[in-house]
């Protein structure tokens, strides 16, 4: 990616607590990040998994995030107290592949106490190429999967059941409460799932314009297509071409809505609009929460993002 993330001074600033939890298995490591009778202490890549493992752990786990609010998460970049935190955290949950920082903290610090979601969200869609004047592509970009699967809440809530398994195997005294919550909010993103299947299923418009790739799992899931003006990265900027290809696109489908982000400035998106006479609507991707956001959790800014939709794409 864009940034290299030098960890020598934070494996000096951990090196006593490597020494604790070094021989430990997934369990030990768990229990050393908790005090007696205590809260397991859970360390979360970004937003979407740091909502999960509240809604999952309730008052048994006290979870912070790698990813500080309002951070576009792609390409974050960790000080050596934030590995330190992974290192010494009861369990680290993230999703291997979304955030090389993230990756290479766990690796070196914290690879014992780690639960890594992607296998669980079935990350199936390959990430669309990315066109950068000047850059070349990293050489695993053909193999790049869209790790966008919060999105798509029967993904999300696969990854919320494995967090509360996850959860039960470093806490068993809880492990019955983990369950338990695991099913109340799998059955929140499940009406969640409804709604947005009932008030998508008539939409007159099919083609989903997006600042940036974010959207593949939510276009599968409710019979979009998505065509973004950017790739898997926010901040890679498009090349000319691609603004004009997508412009065209815009102009000869009909397209009536383009869609912004909360976390992203929105000049290429304005720009499309503004060349192809469009409107421009927010439709937020959740890869954290701001004080622009129009909800205060993932549960709200999605039924934003589904009246946003209902009404851009003419349902």
């Amino acid at each position: 990616m864009r940034r290299v993330v030098l960890l020598a001074l934070a494996a000096l600033a951990a090196g006593g607590l490597l020494s604790a939890c070094g021989g430990s298995g997934s369990g030990d490591g768990a229990a050393a990040g908790r005090t007696a009778g205590g809260p397991v202490s859970v360390v979360a890549s970004f937003y979407p998994i740091e909502f999960a493992v509240q809604q999952v752990g309730g008052d048994h786990v006290a979870v912070t995030s790698l990813t500080k609010p309002g951070a576009e998460p792609h390409d974050v970049e960790l000080s050596p107290h934030d590995v330190a935190r992974v290192a010494e955290a009861g369990l680290v949950v993230y999703a291997k592949g979304f955030q090389p920082a993230v990756d290479t903290a766990v690796d070196q610090e914290g690879s014992l106490h780690a639960f890594d979601v992607a296998p669980v969200a079935n990350l199936d869609l390959a990430a669309p190429p990315e066109e950068d004047e000047g850059r070349t592509p990293a050489p695993d970009a053909a193999a790049a999967k869209d790790p966008h699967f919060w999105l798509d809440p029967q993904r999300y809530a696969a990854v919320a059941t494995a967090i509360g398994q996850r959860l039960g195997e470093a806490d068993p005294a809880n492990a019955a409460t983990y369950t338990q919550n695991a099913t109340a909010f799998t059955d929140k993103l499940g009406a969640l799932d409804a709604d947005f299947r009932t008030t998508l299923a008539s939409c007159a418009r099919k083609d989903l314009v997006t600042s940036h790739a974010a959207f593949g799992y939510l276009s599968e899931r409710y019979g979009f297509t998505q065509v973004p003006i950017a790739g898997l990265s926010p901040d890679v900027e498009p090349s000319a071409a691609q603004l004009a290809q997508v412009a065209d696109f815009v102009k000869n489908h009909g397209v009536t809505t383009i869609y912004a982000e909360t976390l992203v400035e929105p000049a290429f998106a304005e720009t499309i609009a503004r060349s192809t006479g469009a409107r421009l609507a927010t439709l937020d991707p959740i890869e954290g929460l701001t004080s622009t956001s129009a909800g205060h959790d993932y549960l709200e800014v999605m039924r934003s993002n589904l009246a946003t939709l209902k009404a851009g794409q003419g349902c």
